[in-house]
């Protein structure tokens, strides 16, 4: 990410927020913990799987793994659980935010539900998840939050969170090859490139990259053909050291549904 724009981080004892006692609802959800201008929980979903549910205060926003111009991911820490091999978080797709200031955010507003992929060391017992969550809530301020959740998954029981969980699995990007499926990437100058995805229905689409540590690159809709949508690339940053070629992540969103693939930024012939 490129040098962050003024972002204010209010540290105050109140900002970074514990889980605060609740009435259990059920044995498939953790209790809520509040902050400010937000609330998380985990919930378990079908055998192997869980999530970090969490409501946004209206008018606030919180952040996917890239956070735009400024922000903070969100950061998810096991230790502690019990009878876990493995838990990989994943990201649904996030939407692009105008700030007040002119800058952008990559993320969520309202509610965002991170699927977990659960292994348990011994399947035939059940895992207890301890998750140390921590993340941003941003409205007029930015303000880190963390979450300290606990919940023990069942080994075979289905859970009432499972539709929940398979919806936002259903917003987590499929990794596709995106020249196999119909895109087209070149370069159209030094350090810009035009990648266009074929045409299809659905929501208006959108590109996010991700670049490796020390690059940034910026996506912005550009002039669409034949019904395809199709993005100006435009390197902004690199390392002092840092050379062409390089390959990126992108998050293609709308359309039929949100996709990732790798491209390769290479110099123009």
């Amino acid at each position: 990410m490129r040098a962050m724009q003024p972002y204010i981080l209010a540290i105050a004892a109140c900002a970074v927020a514990l889980a605060c006692p609740d009435a259990r609802a059920d044995d498939y959800a953790s209790d809520w913990a509040h902050t400010l201008k937000a609330e998380a929980r985990l919930v378990a979903g079908a055998p192997g799987e869980a999530g970090v549910e969490v409501r946004l205060a209206p008018g606030a926003i919180t952040y996917w793994r890239n956070p735009g111009d400024a922000g903070a991911p969100p950061r998810f820490d096991f230790a502690g659980s019990h009878n876990l091999a493995s838990a990989e978080a994943d990201y649904p797709a996030p939407t692009r935010i105008a700030e007040s200031d002119g800058s952008e955010a990559f993320g969520y507003r309202d509610s965002v539900v991170f699927p977990i992929r659960v292994a348990a060391t011994d399947t035939s017992k059940p895992v207890e998840l301890a998750l140390r969550f921590d993340y941003a809530v941003c409205e007029k301020l930015c303000l880190p939050a963390r979450a300290t959740l606990k919940l023990t998954l069942p080994a075979n029981d289905e859970s009432p969170y499972a539709p929940e969980l398979l919806a936002a699995r259903a917003l987590t990007p499929r990794a596709i090859d995106a020249v196999k499926s119909g895109g087209e990437f070149t370069a159209s100058g030094e350090g810009t490139w035009r990648f266009c995805a074929p045409a299809e229905p659905g929501p208006e689409r959108d590109l996010f990259i991700e670049a490796p540590s020390g690059w940034w690159v910026e996506s912005k809709a550009a002039t669409q053909s034949d019904g395809r949508a199709c993005f100006a690339l435009q390197l902004q940053q690199k390392p002092a050291d840092g050379a062409l070629p390089v390959d990126i992540r992108a998050t293609l969103t709308g359309g039929l549904g949100p996709r990732e693939f790798t491209l390769t930024l290479a110099p123009k012939a």
